[in-house]
């Protein structure tokens, strides 16, 4: 009797499977791969096995349902059910390893725990084997799960960690045992190797290590920006989405700028000079002559000659000489001669002595320094825009009795030269650090020291250093460099020089001028990702600039340009039409 009961639900079996296959599509068949995680020895160890599954008093009967791919009838008293996903509509799937698909839907109820975790391992597709220590487990429990869009082989795992069991693969044979979890034993390390798309490896090792347990290593490659991660299953969850976090993308911004200076030397000079004439001369009052005596020592020397019919004379030159000195008043200035009664030897107003320089001349020298650099800098990184002449400078070294001398050559930037360092902040405001320089050689100095002349070089440098906070694309304006020297000089004969009309012989007029002026735009733009595929800028190094310039010119007697005659006359209260052209713009 015993066996025609087996037989009868055997073949009960066997008709529900049929049935179901004919009538369900398999639940994987068109699920979306997903990796599953590596699998090892388990995790950390529940509550001893045997005092948390009872042992079974009699064999395992048929095997319970399956739940996944290929559904089986569920034994007589058990209620199993799965959902299949079906298929995208035109597509087909691409064949994928059973255990990395995911499942819509897993449901069971009231299994037996081993015929759970054998059906659960057959839909993974893991080659498998019981330790003997669990299939001698009497009185198993139950298993009742119900799973949504996951793969067959993370449901494995939940049930066998769930229940105190544990899967171990063997690395030779790569066959899986299901086995009673130790729960003294420490979780097992997994190796991984993350692949880092932005940060550097060494720049977010200490960050992972801080978050790891003392058994855990980290390790960077830094040749492949990868990281070699060796720790737990439930550390590496963790340590993989905070390496999401921490590796993406820095921003980048764009830095524009504009460097105006503006240099104008304007010089007249305009009358007669006559220093030549009357600086320094010298009034002398005196007798007229000055006498003395003055003697010539030289060394004596003898000479002999040989005249014909052999006659020699000998002629010896004495040693010293004495001659009578008279020295006049010199001619230049006014001299009187008191010898002969007070009356006048020269005056001052002589041919030789007049000198007089006439000017009539405009001088005008302008210059316009533009620099427009631009450059891409990452996030909190400097951005060095140098548009520069590196000089040499010497330096010698004097030499000796042992050593000769020798020289050493160093190098100095001049021109124009630009830092910054931007910080986006998180309402896309621009933290900016800059550092404007424009340096050029303004004279030579010359230095006398122990008897030798020492050149060098005097810099003139203009620079200005600031911290601010602006909007992206916004400009930053630097202004306030100007520089501006006057110099006026005169030069005339008193009483003369001030007599109308005929004055201007007797006097000399000089104006010079020496007007810089420095003006420093810096945009800075937050560059997105879609902008290097098109052309878009701030169009900021498009636009025209011309300082503004409010001061009257000079007109055209005193400059030094042609005369514009297409240029309308100045007007103070209308358009600078002469700003940058035409006579009278300085």
């Amino acid at each position: 009797m015993k066996h025609l009961i087996q037989l009868l639900m055997l073949a009960a079996f066997s008709f529900l499977t049929l049935s179901g296959q004919a009538q369900n599509a398999p639940a994987l068949a068109d699920a979306k791969p997903v990796a599953p995680p590596a699998r090892t020895g388990g995790a950390v160890a529940p509550p001893d096995v045997a005092q948390t599954v009872p042992v079974p008093a009699a064999p395992l009967v048929a095997p319970a349902p399956a739940l996944v791919a290929e559904p089986a009838a569920p034994p007589a008293g058990t209620n199993t059910t799965a959902e299949p996903a079906p298929p995208p509509a035109g597509t087909n799937a691409a064949p994928v390893s059973p255990a990395a698909e995911i499942v819509p839907l897993i449901v069971i109820d009231d299994v037996p725990l081993l015929d759970a975790v054998k059906n659960l391992a057959r839909q993974a597709a893991l080659n498998f084997q019981f330790d003997p220590r669990v299939i001698a487990m009497t009185n198993q429990p139950n298993v009742t799960i119900r799973f949504e869009n996951v793969t067959s082989e993370d449901a494995l795992s939940a049930v066998l960690d769930n229940y105190g069991l544990a899967l171990a693969q063997d690395v030779r044979t790569k066959i899986y045992k299901i086995t009673i979890k130790d729960p003294k034993a420490k979780e097992p390390l997994v190796s991984r190797v993350i692949q880092l798309k932005y940060a550097a490896p060494s720049n977010i090792v200490q960050i992972v290590k801080s978050t790891l347990s003392l058994d855990s290593q980290v390790l960077p490659d830094s040749r492949t920006s990868q990281m070699v991660v060796m720790t737990t299953e439930k550390e590496l969850i963790g340590l993989e989405l905070l390496v999401e976090k921490l590796d993406t993308p820095t921003k980048q911004v764009l830095i524009e700028a504009q460097l105006w200076e503006t240099s104008k030397n304007p010089q007249t000079m305009k009358g007669i000079d006559w220093s030549g004439t009357l600086e320094s001369q010298r009034i002398s009052f005196g007798n007229g002559t000055t006498t003395g005596e003055e003697t010539i020592t030289s060394p004596g020397a003898s000479s002999t000659v040989t005249l014909p019919g052999g006659r020699t004379v000998t002629t010896t030159r004495p040693s010293s000489a004495t001659r009578n000195l008279i020295t006049d008043i010199g001619s230049g200035g006014l001299g009187l001669n008191t010898a002969m009664g007070m009356h006048p030897a020269t005056a001052f107003l002589n041919s030789d002595g007049l000198h007089a320089v006439l000017s009539f001349l405009n001088k005008d020298s302008d210059t316009e320094l533009v620099a427009t650099p631009r450059a891409v800098t990452l996030d909190n990184q400097l951005a060095n825009l140098n548009v520069s002449r590196a000089y040499p400078v010497y330096k010698i070294t004097p030499g000796s009795a042992n050593s000769p001398a020798g020289s050493e050559i160093t190098w100095t930037n001049v021109g124009v030269i630009l830092q910054v360092t931007p910080r986006i902040s998180a309402n896309s405001n621009i933290a900016l650090h800059v550092i404007p320089e424009v340096s050029d050689i303004a004279a030579i100095d010359r230095q006398v020291i122990n008897g030798q002349t020492y050149t060098a070089n005097i810099y003139g440098i203009r620079k200005v250093e600031t911290h601010v906070m602006i909007p992206s694309g916004a400009t930053l304006v630097m202004g306030g460099l100007l520089n501006d020297r006057s110099f006026k000089g005169f030069t005339k004969v008193p009483v003369l020089g001030d007599l109308p009309g005929v004055g201007l012989l007797f006097r000399k007029e000089e104006k010079k001028r020496d007007k810089n002026n420095l003006m420093i735009f810096v945009t800075p733009t937050i560059i997105e990702d879609g902008d290097f595929q098109s052309n878009k800028g701030s169009g900021f190094l498009k636009a025209a600039f011309k300082p503004e310039n409010s001061e009257k010119p000079w007109g055209p007697w005193d400059s030094g340009k042609p005369k514009d005659w297409t240029v309308p006359p100045y007007n103070p209260d209308g358009p600078k039409a002469g700003d940058f052209k035409g006579a009278g713009t300085h």
